[in-house]
């Protein structure tokens, strides 16, 4: 959004919002937490970040809430979107939530909890299914272990093609499985094909499946950190579009779906915004600085 007409517009919807959230989540400020997905929620599908959506995270962030990245990007691909938020001191679940940051003043960042699994017997199965299928293993800061290379941009760090026995070879926090011939509805068939069983997983907006530790997803991560910072259940809000944002929605006292997320994960949430084009995002978070 530009010019003084959008930023009053933007301040009338966030006006009408306010009514919608519920009367125990608190002000901005160290008593509540906020998570926010990225790709689809902060930022577009192409990369776009909006000068509305980066100035409502900001203030929020200067007005004392406890903002939490929640996102399937590795580390690699989260850092560089917390910095340009001018998100530091603050924390990122990542990964689906395998993998928690602390993000540090000096823009570097520690990481504080892994979770991990065997990938094996998951894998073996949707390969004997989709033999053509592109697999990637997170490589913990560092980038991504593939059996062959994936479409250009859309793994990040470094890449290195490995054997299909190479790559389940060690414990893993994600799997992923690529086939860009397919769409996401190839993949829910798949996946309810196969029976996945003893796994966490999620189809993306794409034919795109992210296979993690069984019970592990942003929700059990978000939650995790909830109670090391000392956060009422009743102060969290959570803003998400994707497949992987259903059980976070949930979780959060005021969970709420962008605009064009799919049925299921609107079902799941307790209102739904405009989408990530017509900044949503911001409108909620204004509301909440406004309250």
């Amino acid at each position: 959004m530009r010019g003084t007409e959008e930023t009053v517009a933007l301040s009338e919807r966030a006006a009408g919002w306010r009514a919608r959230v519920p009367a125990s989540v608190p002000p901005a400020g160290p008593e509540l937490m906020v998570a926010l997905d990225i790709d689809g929620t902060l930022i577009t599908h192409d990369g776009d970040l909006s000068a509305a959506v980066r100035a409502a995270v900001g203030d929020l962030k200067a007005a004392g809430a406890c903002l939490v990245l929640a996102t399937g990007r590795s580390i690699q691909a989260t850092v560089p979107i917390a910095r340009e938020l001018g998100l530091t001191d603050t924390l990122a679940v990542c990964s689906n939530g395998a993998v928690c940051l602390r993000l540090d003043p000096d823009g570097d960042f520690e990481i504080t909890d892994v979770v991990t699994f065997d990938p094996g017997p998951a894998v073996r199965l949707l390969r004997e299914e989709l033999p053509e299928g592109l697999f990637a293993v997170e490589d913990l800061g560092r980038g991504f272990k593939v059996t062959a290379p994936f479409p250009m941009g859309e793994l990040t760090g470094e890449v290195e093609v490995v054997s299909f026995e190479e790559l389940l070879a060690a414990p893993a926090t994600r799997v992923t499985l690529r086939a860009p011939d397919l769409d996401s509805s190839d993949f829910k068939d798949l996946v309810e094909r196969v029976g996945l069983h003893g796994v966490g997983y999620a189809v993306g907006w794409s034919a795109w499946l992210d296979i993690s530790p069984e019970g592990v997803s942003k929700a059990s991560a978000l939650d995790m950190l909830r109670g090391r910072l000392d956060i009422a259940q009743d102060a969290t809000v959570a803003l998400g579009d994707g497949g992987n944002d259903v059980e976070m929605l949930a979780w959060a006292t005021h969970g709420v779906a962008m605009g064009d997320a799919g049925p299921d994960v609107a079902a799941a949430a307790d209102a739904v915004t405009a989408s990530v084009h017509e900044d949503g995002a911001a409108v909620v978070l204004r509301a909440l600085l406004d309250r």
